[in-house]
């Protein structure tokens, strides 16, 4: 006789004895579909706790009723400086810079009215700056045609040596450059604050035409950079994606010390990144575990902890047995960041915080492997793939110099990503050598602490002049560009 199913006795017995298993295995099956169905509900629901503390997904796709973390309770403290803190002065224009001095003087005391005269030695300086109204400085080239008394023939004249050939000069160009690299304005914007602070008139056609011409003039020293990159000691990497013409490409940013080079290709394979890094084999390489970094080896490789953090913090918020060890492996990332910022500040040596990182190394890895085995499927497979790159996590515990996270080159990319929801992308492979160039020059001035504007103009003058385009690599005290 079969077992009798989950369902009251005295049913059971009224059921007859040869219907009886057409009934258990239509009831056995719709068991197994309830169990897959279970499980789907519990993965979607798994899905929709998604946000940015527990995944990859932006700030920005969080809900709006989210739950963060509690705020600080207000310590009872006046606003703004509090006593004792460091205060901040707008630095002085030296004198030789000044277009006025006007002194201040009292003619009678304010106490008794007794006539006052001389000169104070050290009065108190108050500077008001000012700008001027802002007109273009035009300069116009006649080309006068003559005609030859001996053979008849005309001859035209030429522009001077260093004289644009288009109708905009190199500052003006680097400023129309900057409306568009640095401060993300649209072309309409670009025309309109034109007019409004230059009284400028120029055509929404002709933005487009200066952004290939600004491209054009930074390929030289855009190519340097690109070419260093493989030869750096310690390279952050990752990728965004980005819309051109209409389509959906990828644009990606390698940070070192010294510069940064972002790059738009049609995909984010590990063929893209292989060209990008190069193939040196010490040179240490920060990402996050996505598969296009594989083919680095885990020694040279350093994982993002600030990524790890959020795949422990949704071990937890799955709840079940996984919340236990996402719980058990932020507090060890814990420990590393507290570790990790001494050192970093000098108040922990080196040798020890070595020593700290080896036994908390051996409790990570103790922690992953009951993971893997853990009965929440998720939990288990995402420890399972981290401990296939567990040496890869260590590599800022090795070298001196590297960090644990790869909030570098996050950094860099934020502003990319800002350009990308204003402006919708680039229409054309043009645009595209437009934003990976300017994209690659505010961020290595920025990092090597030039102004950008300074630059660009010279960029510009020394293409008038037909000079060679300044490099964007630093020069390092034996002569040579360092990368």
């Amino acid at each position: 006789m079969i077992d009798p199913l989950p369902i009251p006795h005295e049913l059971w017995a009224q059921v007859p004895p040869d219907s009886q298993a057409a009934i258990a295995a239509v009831f056995l099956a719709m068991q197994q579909r309830i169990d897959e169905l279970e499980t789907r509900v519990r993965d979607l629901e798994a899905r929709l706790k998604l946000n940015s503390t527990n995944s990859s997904k932006p700030p920005s796709s969080d809900p709006i009723g989210m739950k963060r973390k509690p705020p600080v309770p207000p310590s009872g403290k006046k606003r703004g400086g509090q006593p004792g803190h460091r205060k901040f002065h707008r630095s002085l224009v030296p004198p030789e810079k000044v277009r006025e001095t006007v002194h201040c003087k009292p003619t009678t005391c304010r106490r008794c009215g007794h006539e006052l005269s001389g000169d104070d030695p050290e009065p108190l300086i108050h500077q008001v700056a000012e700008l001027p109204k802002i007109e273009p400085i035009v300069d116009e080239y006649r080309f006068h045609r003559l005609t030859c008394p001996g053979c008849g023939a005309t001859t035209c004249g030429t522009l001077p040596p260093g004289v644009p050939t288009g109708c905009f000069g190199p500052y003006l160009q680097a400023v129309l450059a900057m409306f568009a690299g640095v401060y993300r304005l649209s072309k309409r914007q670009i025309q309109q604050m034109s007019a409004d602070l230059f009284t400028l008139s120029i055509s929404t056609g002709m933005i487009p035409k200066l952004e290939r011409q600004s491209a054009a003039v930074l390929e030289a020293p855009y190519n340097e950079l690109a070419t260093a990159v493989p030869q750096a000691e310690v390279v952050n990497i990752d990728e965004t994606s980005w819309r051109e013409d209409r389509h959906k490409v990828w644009l990606w940013a390698t940070v070192t010390h010294l510069f940064t080079v972002f790059t738009i290709a049609k995909n984010r394979s590990g063929e893209i990144a292989k060209a990008l890094l190069g193939s040196k084999d010490d040179q240490v390489v920060g990402s996050d575990r996505f598969s296009a970094y594989d083919w680095i080896l885990a020694r040279w490789r350093q994982i993002c902890w600030a990524h790890l953090r959020r795949d422990f913090q949704a071990m937890m918020d799955r709840g079940g047995e996984g919340e236990k060890i996402g719980r058990r492996l932020l507090s060890l990332s814990n420990r590393l960041f507290r570790h990790w910022h001494r050192v970093r500040d000098g108040t922990l040596e080196w040798s020890s915080f070595q020593e700290r990182m080896s036994r908390l190394r051996r409790e990570v890895k103790q922690a992953l492997q009951e993971g893997s085995r853990c009965a929440c499927a998720k939990t288990a497979a995402t420890c399972f793939e981290i401990l296939k790159v567990e040496e890869g996590l260590w590599a800022f515990a090795r070298v001196r110099g590297i960090e644990p996270t790869n909030n570098a080159v996050e950094r860099a990319l934020r502003h990319a990503v800002i350009w990308r929801r204003i402006s919708g992308g680039t229409d054309s492979v043009d645009g595209s050598r437009f934003v990976e160039r300017m994209l690659t020059v505010v961020a290595t001035c920025r990092q090597q602490g030039r102004n950008v504007l300074d630059y660009l103009s010279s960029c510009f003058e020394a293409d008038c002049r037909g000079q060679a385009i300044p490099s964007l690599l630093p020069v390092t005290t034996a002569g040579t560009k360092a990368a």
